[in-house]
């Protein structure tokens, strides 16, 4: 094993406990704050080790600032994914109690941050001297009970879920803190911020937030929803008592059952519902751009809309049905690329008619 000059010996033997939670809710309900205190908490009470990853420090806007416009939902995807991949890189060294490697593909800024925020929290050294892309484990990290707490909003179900498969992959311990705080405080609590979201991002994500469903799905069972206070800066015994059980209780890879590939399945039909409903809405927005340069009379415009409108929600109807379909019916696995396509074709057969009316 390899960990700072300082630190040689004093890992401990036998099987080591690792946990992910999964901190999720609105921007601005308080979970930095929570988490900072959780974390003090679990070191002092537990003398666990605790690594508080906050998506928005890792992966700030700064990225894409040379970037023309927003940055698209698949953009964010990508970032989202390599960050994961950089958890389970610095998991798979620590089962090993081995050195850390930089990956050979990465954002370079990003992974910068990724370092900066594990050497903060004493869980990596500096980099070893003869090989500068390889970083050493610190006595903290190999010698303790180790809970990395991710912060984040996490308002899609499938973000979570992807966590979830990376502590069942390694049987690691998983669970979920929610916090819920209102609208209205979460909007005020922004508006308070050097670096505010516009109202509209958190009035989205508000009408979008997929809750933790325990009773719904088997995977969320360790979940706890916690109330936000004025002040997020109490931690109740029950989260803790939920921390240990997780630690206690690993996820078993050899869960991969009928039943759980089932629920996988499930959440990937949920991603594609996600991506076909962006895309299909950008089609229909770019193609009401292209009417109005054709100089499609205001009437005929509102008509294009509805019937534009009206095939998007039968396409996403279809998805959705497992049968009874309109426009898939003949499509066993549904991929993202042939939905477009046919999107397409049914679409520029509706233009074509209101394009026509104005010869």
């Amino acid at each position: 094993m390899k960990t700072s000059e300082d630190d040689k010996g004093t890992a401990s033997h036998g099987p080591r406990k690792l946990g992910l939670c999964v901190l999720c809710g609105l921007p601005a309900a308080g979970k930095s704050t929570f988490a900072r205190t959780l974390g003090h908490r679990l070191q002092q009470e537990q003398g666990w080790a605790v690594g508080v990853v906050a998506y928005d420090d890792v992966m700030p806007d700064a990225f894409l600032e040379e970037a023309s416009a927003p940055p698209l939902p698949s953009q964010w995807k990508l970032l989202r994914q390599e960050l994961l991949k950089y958890l389970e890189g610095f998991l798979m060294a620590v089962i090993s109690q081995c050195q850390m490697s930089a990956p050979p593909n990465r954002t370079e800024a990003m992974w910068e941050n990724f370092i900066t925020c594990l050497k903060d929290q004493d869980l990596i050294s500096s980099a070893m001297r003869e090989a500068q892309s390889c970083y050493l484990l610190t006595k903290l990290a190999v010698s303790r009970p180790l809970v990395l707490i991710l912060d984040d909003n996490f308002y899609y179900q499938s973000m979570r879920y992807e966590v979830y498969q990376l502590a069942r992959k390694y049987s690691l311990g998983f669970c979920q803190l929610f916090l819920d705080c209102p609208l209205e405080t979460c909007l005020q609590r922004n508006g308070q911020r050097s670096r505010a979201l516009p109202a509209e991002t958190i009035h989205l994500m508000g009408r979008k937030i997929e809750k933790p469903s325990p009773e719904k799905n088997a995977w969320e069972h360790n979940s706890l929803t916690i109330q936000s206070p004025e002040r997020s800066s109490e931690v109740s015994q029950e989260v803790t008592d939920l921390l240990l059980t997780a630690l206690e209780n690993p996820v078993k890879y050899v869960e991969d059952n009928v039943q759980q590939k089932e629920t996988d399945r499930i959440i990937c039909s949920t991603s594609v519902l996600h991506q076909a409903d962006q895309t299909l809405r950008r089609i229909v927005s770019q193609t009401m751009k292209e009417a109005k340069e054709e100089h499609v009379l205001p009437y005929n415009l509102k008509l294009l809309a509805e019937e534009l409108n009206k095939l998007k929600a039968e396409f996403l109807e279809d998805l959705r049905q497992g049968n009874n379909k309109k426009y898939l019916c003949f499509q066993q696995t549904i991929e993202i690329s042939d939905i477009i396509s046919l999107f397409h074709y049914e679409k520029d057969n509706i233009v074509q008619r209101y394009f026509s009316k104005q010869h």
